[in-house]
């Protein structure tokens, strides 16, 4: 059994402005950087576009028609402040997407054990009918609902730890009792969701609000004390990461204090989880992450850590 990378040069099309935060450099930076001895295991597979199909078991039709004509033939169209298109951009979501979809797929046949997905745009801030955040499609939500139509899974499960809420992952999830949100993320802090007191149709979202300046010790206390009996209880067909390394310590976007060690550690008790639960079937999303040289390494700790599983 191996761990998979899914990627495909075209996610670097997505080209926001200048000093953008959601840059083209994240993935050259992350794709460098798994690309020493220590990932010679490493099969790597190139991302496919996800199909209006899939797409519209979370989004209507009329979302995917309002990303796709907002797209400029040149310069820039501004969904919002934050989220910007480019002629290219588009395709890459599509890309993005389907690169979740494709790790569905190969965890459920005999010969993958996990698969990170290192594709841009991220998802977890798309709502149903809402691009915001730097994401136009709910990438996880996608992945989750195309194991249950196509290979009959029951409950799926995504733990997101990037430093910001990914609302719209929990508003695609909350009201279906066979999806869990799980959530540990700075607040206050973009986009303001995110509150203790979100619990889903039937307790299945779990947030876990961590305060400015939280350190790896907090963050591994409210995995052990509310994130990990949560998920074991709901006992997962399939469990996707929702991998955000801005809450690292250089990360510009937050002010939390984790290390390479903790994105190591929280990987390799959720790939135990999975373990128990669904026979180590185990997607990760990269999701945020903005200063180069922590992404690089948090990145290298994490595809290790789920290689090592």
């Amino acid at each position: 059994m191996r761990t998979v990378l899914i990627t495909h040069e075209d996610c670097t099309l997505h080209q926001p402005p200048a000093r953008h935060p959601e840059s083209p450099a994240r993935l050259r930076t992350i794709l460098d950087a798994l690309s020493g001895s220590d990932f010679e295991a490493l099969a790597r597979h190139q991302a496919i576009p996800a199909t209006g199909e899939q797409l519209e078991r979370v989004h209507p039709a009329s979302h995917v028609r309002s990303v796709m004509t907002a797209v400029p033939e040149a310069g820039y169209a501004f969904i919002d402040d934050d989220t910007v298109m480019s002629s290219r951009s588009f395709d890459a979501a599509l890309l993005s997407a389907g690169a979740a979809v494709q790790a569905v797929d190969l965890v459920m046949g005999d010969s993958t054990k996990n698969v990170f997905c290192a594709t841009r745009p991220p998802g977890h801030h798309a709502e149903p009918e809402q691009a915001m955040g730097f994401c136009f499609f709910s990438n996880a939500a996608i992945a989750a609902r195309h194991a249950q139509h196509e290979h009959g899974l029951s409950r799926i499960a995504v733990v997101d730890f990037d430093v910001h809420h990914g609302n719209g992952t929990e508003a695609a999830f909350a009201p279906h009792a066979s999806l869990l949100y799980a959530s540990t993320h700075q607040h206050p802090l973009y986009p303001g969701t995110g509150s203790e007191q979100t619990t889903g149709v039937a307790n299945n979202i779990i947030n876990a609000p961590l305060p400015p300046h939280a350190n790896g010790d907090l963050f591994r206390d409210i995995y052990r004390a509310r994130i990990f009996p949560a998920l074991s209880a709901f006992d997962p067909d399939l469990l996707i990461i929702s991998a955000g390394f801005d809450g690292h310590r250089r990360d510009p976007l937050a002010q939390m204090e984790l290390e390479d060690d903790d994105y190591a550690w929280v990987t390799a008790e959720l790939c135990e989880i999975a373990a128990r639960s669904c026979g180590g079937r185990v997607i990760s999303l990269l999701e945020g992450g903005y200063d180069l040289e922590a992404l690089a390494s948090a990145s290298r700790a994490h595809v290790k850590a789920l290689i090592a599983a």
